[in-house]
């Protein structure tokens, strides 16, 4: 019991990271309400940017610019940064002109660039009027890139060395340029006319003696990206090869920048996010759904709703043209939801494994084949055993326990055999619509949930009423 009660204690005294920033967010809005300015920015520029920019959304409007306001340059540049558009736009609004050339000037250019996308063009003008002729000319140097590629996500702060520099000169470049340098930890080995020739990691630099030449320990063996590449295959290669870092080359191999990791991170945030949206049957947005407006969302889930209401009429049509006969045994009416919610249900699951294993490069279109065969065993398993589980439950709970004179043996078997048959349709085409759709270069997600839904709805009923023929003789 002792040992229990040592074992609580140590639990409680443990560090918990969200109440020390609560406390410390408690601490600076005291600080904040007595006009402790001095203090108030001390304790700020002690703080991680990201954790200033959260501390400055939280107070009101009004006094958030004058906050910012105290903020040294470097750091101001940094929180900017981290802000949301909303936000970004906000302080714009509240500062000089003057002052907001030294954030932008301050700015890495990828963060600049995703500024520029974001805002509203009366807010993107003044920014650009405020910026220097270099930074404006690198800033729409960069937004001519496709939109989506790794050039629109990339940055130039990055260290070049040459491969005829020895190490201890490459310290010293390091030391003379790093401070504005995106990342110093990796450097990127260039020939005089900036083609990529290798990459050479500050550990290596350190491991080596001074007067060893970097062509010694770089490494050639490069992993990089086109400036036109497709984001989405640039963070599939962060992902393969554990990268920090990748350089992006255009067309003659020549170095015009390097993304990041937490730039990666971002792009596997919205692409996850896109194909979220699209295979619950929504248009993509690039808008936080907190800052979305009503007519947004509206415009957005409308065509897909639109379009799955409308392909619903074929499942109306089906059940017209067969009402006479269900007519004849009308507990079988009672069993068409609980079918078509299995069938569409059975497809979704294949079709979300498949668009999950399309994305991270599991599975390729020409491994077609391969898919539906597993897919096949695994829908005779899983069908056989919903059909066996639902014909004891029909004889027993519907026939026995509820008393219903309708639901003999054969209507048990005509459900249950159907069962069987609509969820290995549902699982194989659930599983080769996103391969299709992947082989016809459309997005997969595109062939989630509601598509399926929709196919699987009318082929169920279908099946059901061609095995209702077969057996009940109607």
């Amino acid at each position: 019991m002792e040992d229990k009660n040592e074992e609580r204690e140590e639990l409680a005294l443990e560090p918990d990271y969200d109440a020390i920033q609560e406390q410390r967010s408690d601490e600076l809005m005291e600080l904040l309400d007595r006009h402790e300015a001095k203090a108030l920015r001390e304790r700020l520029e002690e703080m991680n940017e990201f954790d200033v920019a959260e501390f400055l959304t939280e107070i009101d409007d009004a006094r958030m610019p004058l906050v910012f306001r105290l903020l040294s340059k470097e750091t101001a540049a940094e929180v900017f940064a981290n802000f949301e558009a909303p936000e970004q736009e906000k302080i714009i609004n509240a500062i000089t002109d003057s002052e907001l050339a030294g954030i932008v000037d301050e700015l890495y250019v990828d963060d600049a660039v995703d500024m520029m996308e974001e805002l509203p063009a009366n807010v993107v003008k003044r920014v650009m009027r405020a910026a220097t002729p270099e930074t404006r000319n690198l800033i729409n140097q960069y937004l001519q890139y496709p939109e989506d590629s790794a050039g629109s996500i990339m940055t130039s702060e990055f260290i070049d060395l040459k491969k005829y520099m020895s190490v201890k000169e490459a310290f010293a470049r390091i030391r003379r340029i790093g401070e504005d340098k995106e990342t110093i930890y990796i450097c990127f080995v260039t020939s005089a006319t900036r083609k990529l020739e290798g990459i050479v990691t500050v550990k290596d630099l350190l491991l080596a003696d001074y007067d060893t030449e970097i062509s010694e320990i770089m490494d050639t063996n490069v992993i990089f990206a086109s400036t036109t590449e497709d984001q989405e295959s640039v963070s599939e290669k962060f992902s393969d090869y554990d990268l920090m870092v990748m350089p992006v080359v255009d067309k003659e191999m020549r170095l015009v920048g390097i993304v990041t990791v937490d730039d990666v991170i971002d792009v596997m945030e919205q692409e996850t996010t896109e194909d979220i949206e699209k295979m619950a049957g929504m248009l993509p947005s690039d808008t936080p759904y907190s800052r979305t407006s009503v007519t947004d969302i509206w415009k957005n889930r409308i065509p897909w709703l639109l379009f799955l209401m409308l392909s619903a009429t074929f499942t109306s049509m089906i059940l017209t043209n067969f009402e006479s006969m269900l007519a004849v045994v009308p507990a079988l009416v009672a069993f068409i939801p609980m079918l078509m919610g299995t069938g569409g249900n059975s497809g979704a699951q294949s079709s979300t494994a498949v668009i999950r294993s399309l994305s991270l490069g599991d599975i390729e279109p020409r491994d077609a084949l391969k898919v539906m065969w597993k897919e096949w065993r695994v829908a005779l398993l899983c069908g056989a055993t919903l059909s066996l589980v639902n014909f004891g439950k029909m004889l027993l709970v519907d026939g026995l326990l509820l008393h219903n004179d309708g639901v003999t043996v054969l209507v048990a078997a005509t459900v249950s055999l159907s069962i069987l048959f609509i969820v290995m349709f549902a699982k194989v085409v659930g599983s080769l619509l996103p391969i299709l759709a992947e082989k016809l270069g459309v997005d997969p997600a595109v062939m989630a949930n509601p598509l399926i839904s929709t196919v699987t709805d009318a082929v169920s009923l279908l099946i059901y009423i061609y095995i209702a023929k077969l057996i009940l003789h109607i």
